[in-house]
């Protein structure tokens, strides 16, 4: 049976404006692949970071290389062989090789007419809630979206840091929010030092973890921390793909893998194993994203410590819908469609 393969550019307009310790956005561009044959269709998206080496133009580069290797492998069933011959063809742009690995992986459980999670024999009762990010900004502004995320439901928040006020940032948002599961993210944006200050005053604060405190080019700042720190620490832009996890094992707490990282589904399930094998916590965070990948991830729920899947909750529009997160609460046991259940709106 012959398959088709298209793919479609998106510009996705936030929301509210997005800032990290990096810069802000206020809109996300993406790229949506389908590959379909005469009984199913299946959706895949890319969300490329700059920070990694993507963008739009380099993800429609490489996909038409990256469709040639499924039309050539035929069956999409061969996910493994589909992965390899990917990373094979285009080594770098994983979120290009990420958005073609989703479709796939949508298309075989579609086929099969079950939803993915029980495709790979998971527990959708084994769920957990995904935080809600609240962006950097002035901390007025912090506090209000601090205070529309209660009031949508969500009751695990993650805030960005790096600036000079994050003491008062995280000491506004508390105030408004005492009761829920917090954590905080600071982008690599401190030094060594000045992270372990940092984090010995906001504990008192009471943090679940502190996410990539330093920049991912100092290891070494990365331990002292991490043998320093009286919260855990969690290990982001220093943990991209699978090589990353025994270098990151004994300087972090919780390694947070991405599919936008990492390439698709099954290398983020390899990281996922190797990361218990070394005895570390696992989360699985976003880009802002569509559904369109969105959905993929949250069948990764039953397998992780923590989800940071909120990418789409953060547009202002999506195109796609996609598993249900009523007040942020991954519901696979809610979604009535196969596949990973993105679907165009």
């Amino acid at each position: 049976m012959a398959l088709e393969t298209s793919f479609e550019r998106h510009a996705l307009p936030l929301e509210y404006p997005f800032g990290i310790a990096r810069g802000t956005t206020t809109e996300r561009a993406v790229v949506t692949v389908r590959i379909e044959d005469d009984d199913a269709v299946g959706v895949g998206g890319a969300a490329p970071a700059a920070h990694y080496g993507e963008t739009v133009e380099t993800v429609t580069a490489v996909l038409p290389d990256l469709l040639a290797v499924v039309e050539d492998v035929g069956d999409p069933h061969r996910l493994e062989r589909i992965e390899r011959r990917m990373r094979e063809t285009v080594r770098r742009n994983p979120a290009a090789r990420a958005a073609v690995s989703i479709a796939c992986h949508d298309l075989v459980a579609t086929r099969l007419d079950v939803p993915l999670y029980r495709y790979w024999g998971l527990d959708p009762a084994e769920t957990l809630e995904t935080s809600y990010t609240i962006g950097l900004d002035d901390t007025e502004t912090m506090r209000e979206k601090t205070e529309t995320a209660l009031e949508r439901g969500h009751g695990t928040l993650k805030v960005k840091l790096g600036t000079d006020g994050d003491l008062e940032i995280v000491e506004a948002i508390r105030a408004v929010a005492p009761d829920v599961r917090l954590f905080v993210d600071a982008n690599e944006a401190w030094a060594p030092k000045e992270a372990v200050r940092k984090i010995e005053r906001l504990a008192d604060y009471d943090l679940a973890f502190v996410e990539q405190p330093v920049p991912a080019e100092d290891p070494e700042g990365l331990r002292y921390v991490y043998e320093r720190s009286p919260l855990p620490i969690a290990a982001d832009e220093s943990c991209v793909t699978l090589a990353d996890i025994p270098q990151v094992a004994d300087r972090c707490d919780i390694a947070n893998l991405k599919l936008m990282k990492c390439g698709g589904l099954r290398e983020a399930k390899r990281m996922i194993h190797a990361a218990r094998a070394h005895g570390l916590e696992v989360m699985c965070g976003c880009m802002t994203e569509s559904n369109a990948s969105i959905a993929a991830a949250c069948h990764l729920a039953p397998l992780l410590d923590y989800a940071d899947l909120d990418g789409s909750l953060l547009l202002a529009d999506d195109p796609y819908d996609g598993v249900p997160m009523p007040g942020g609460r991954i519901d696979l046991a809610g979604l009535e469609r196969s596949g990973t259940g993105a679907v165009r709106e």
